[in-house]
């Protein structure tokens, strides 16, 4: 554990017996906390508790300190990718509705733990209230905040699989993430990575 937000989350992996921290090399035994939010019963857990200490954002969010954790996994949720491999975690098109936030400090950070991984999550689609299904992965951005550049992306992770960006081309990419949508948009976006001429007579096979 050594996260910038806890929230119940923690104590259910911690009552699961999953959350130890004993593997960890820095802070060993100590979970590390920049915020909590949560449940009452989360509050009791946190309080007088030696085994989490909080920290400034300054220090949690340090990217030598975060790649300090051997092994480090970061995992992050965003609301979309598109085909060249951009990650948005703040806005609907040109609509804000989140801020940056660690994001990019714990993917860099993770990368450059030894043996660490970064991973981008979240669903492949979402029904909006009138009941239409969207795709998460978009053929490319208009308006949308990138978070995540493409060239920070590791590995994107949907219900339909995970997929490692790291040095591949643009095409390798669009073929990876079509990979992850929902089906239903599958063939859409082929159709628009043939347009942007990010697709090729390889990927047919």
């Amino acid at each position: 554990m050594h996260t910038e937000l806890a929230s119940d989350g923690y104590l259910a992996m911690h009552r699961a017996g999953k959350l130890t921290n004993r593997r960890k090399s820095l802070h060993p035994g100590v979970g590390v906390v920049g915020l909590a939010i949560g449940s009452r019963a989360f509050y009791d857990w946190l309080d007088n508790n030696p085994e989490i200490e909080g920290y400034s954002l300054r220090y949690v969010n340090s990217i030598p300190v975060i790649s300090q954790n051997d092994s480090m996994i970061s995992i992050n949720g965003c609301l979309a990718a598109d085909l060249y491999g951009q990650v948005c975690s703040e806005s609907v098109g040109t609509r804000q509705i989140s801020g940056t936030g660690g994001q990019l400090d714990f993917v860099n950070g993770a990368t450059a733990a030894k043996d660490g991984l970064s991973f981008l999550c979240m669903s492949s689609s979402f029904v909006d209230k009138a009941g239409v299904r969207h795709s998460r992965i978009l053929p490319h951005f208009g308006g949308d905040i990138v978070t995540t550049p493409r060239s920070e992306v590791y590995y994107i992770a949907t219900e339909y699989g995970a997929a490692n960006l790291a040095g591949r081309s643009s095409w390798e990419r669009a073929e990876a993430l079509i990979s992850l949508a929902h089906p239903d948009f599958r063939d859409e976006l082929i159709r628009a990575a043939e347009q942007q001429k990010i697709w090729l007579p390889h990927n047919k096979r």
